[in-house]
């Protein structure tokens, strides 16, 4: 795959039109004032009819496994692995990235990690219970496991526990930095197991938990450095007590050895490779809003788009397009042959797209100079929003580390 199907082209065009009629005007208040993006992101799901296909493709996959589980079908069944829909999930990333990132991991932390931790990981009672409000953003997901005391090293650092008591179980601790944390109606509850045993050897556990149960907070959204449309705020839990329904996976024996951290691993891959399509459209953008300005602003009597060392940006941020485009295009097709990158493999995508965004974006702040540092020129925000792409889902050195690893192995 080189580019975009034709059909996929059309559809492009139609989200890029949607994005620019429909969110563009309300960027001004989802960036700078306090309006939270989830109307707008279920307006665009129900435009195109991504909340349906949601739900449909979640029931299709769920009648299969039942099957499988009942002996009624074969286990390698046919398959017809991402194709289409896997290429329109693309889509949206992009053209969302291209005028608020933010509102992108808002959508990608409820759908993409949220539901997708409970899909892989819950009982067919917990899939159908949560997973088809979070496919479709009827309801909102927060996927917490970083605390403050406990960021790179999510796992070693983790005071958040809990502990059994009769049928229950009785949870404590805190998170910050979480992605839709004062607005989420469903949270995976990432802790330690505290059976009496050091903290060092406790198992990884997951819980599902709703708003409102007693003792759960959730805090206002907290001021950042960018990523404004994406509400991030911290969870206090003070002794919440839950029935082992909300365990997810509903049995403790699934949590055997570090199957609980390989759980949560196996979400941080989902979210590295995401980053590589919000890095497109953050390029992309740049493009766009650059050659026209390089064209149109004079200096010295002439364009300063005929100075040569404006020319190098401009060459250098297509040079970063084709790249990130054919990343995006090779994730495509492999996940349409159902094969999906290792820890390592997306580690190496998110340490390459974070660091090209972040390039790019201030390459675009020095092309527009002084008009660069300003708001009303967009490119600023692309810049900020950008850094935090090299921050969360594992930091770039952390991504450094886990390819190294792979390559010495």
């Amino acid at each position: 795959m080189y580019e975009w199907p034709e059909e996929l082209k059309m559809i492009r065009d139609a989200v890029r039109e949607f994005v620019d009629k429909e969110i563009r005007p309300h960027r001004e208040e989802i960036e700078f004032g306090d309006t939270p993006p989830y109307d707008l992101l279920r307006k665009m799901y129900k435009t195109f009819g991504l909340d349906e296909m949601a739900k449909a493709g979640f029931a299709k996959r769920i009648a299969k496994e039942k099957a499988i589980a009942a002996g009624e079908q074969s286990a390698d069944a046919d398959d017809d692995g991402a194709g289409p829909g896997g290429m329109m999930a693309m889509l949206p990333i992009i053209e969302l990235c291209k005028c608020s990132p933010g509102m992108v991991t808002a959508m990608g932390v409820s759908v993409g990690l949220t539901g997708a931790a409970i899909n892989n990981k819950g009982t067919f009672r917990q899939r159908e219970k949560y997973v088809p409000d979070l496919l479709s953003l009827e309801k909102i997901g927060a996927w917490a496991i970083t605390e403050p005391d406990s960021g790179s090293d999510a796992f070693g650092s983790m005071k958040s526990v809990a502990r059994i008591d009769g049928d229950e179980f009785v949870i404590s601790g805190s998170k910050t930095f979480i992605t839709n944390g004062p607005y989420a109606d469903t949270i995976v509850f990432i802790c330690k197991l505290d059976e009496g045993n050091p903290p060092e050897e406790r198992r990884v556990v997951q819980f599902v938990l709703e708003k409102g149960m007693p003792g759960l907070e959730q805090s206002p959204p907290l001021r950042k450095m960018g990523l404004h449309s994406s509400p991030t705020g911290m969870l206090f839990l003070d002794d919440v007590r839950v029935g082992s329904e909300h365990l997810l996976g509903e049995d403790l024996a699934g949590y055997g050895g570090s199957a609980g951290r390989e759980a949560s691993k196996a979400t941080f891959t989902m979210e590295r490779t995401g980053v590589a399509a919000m890095a497109m459209g953050i390029v992309e953008r740049c493009l766009e809003l650059c050659i026209p300005y390089a064209k149109e602003r004079v200096q010295f009597g002439k364009p300063i788009g005929e100075y040569q060392l404006i020319q190098l940006k401009l060459a250098k941020m297509e040079v970063a397009r084709v790249n990130l485009q054919n990343l995006v295009f090779r994730q495509i097709e492999m996940a349409g042959d159902g094969v999906y990158p290792s820890l390592a493999e997306a580690s190496a995508m998110k340490l390459y797209a974070a660091q090209t965004a972040m390039e790019v974006t201030l390459e675009a702040v020095q092309l527009f100079g002084g008009n660069g540092y300003m708001a009303e020129f967009e490119v600023e925000q692309l810049a900020r929003d950008a850094k935090v792409l090299q921050i969360y889902g594992g930091t770039d050195e952390i991504q450094i580390g886990h390819i190294a690893r792979e390559l010495l192995a």
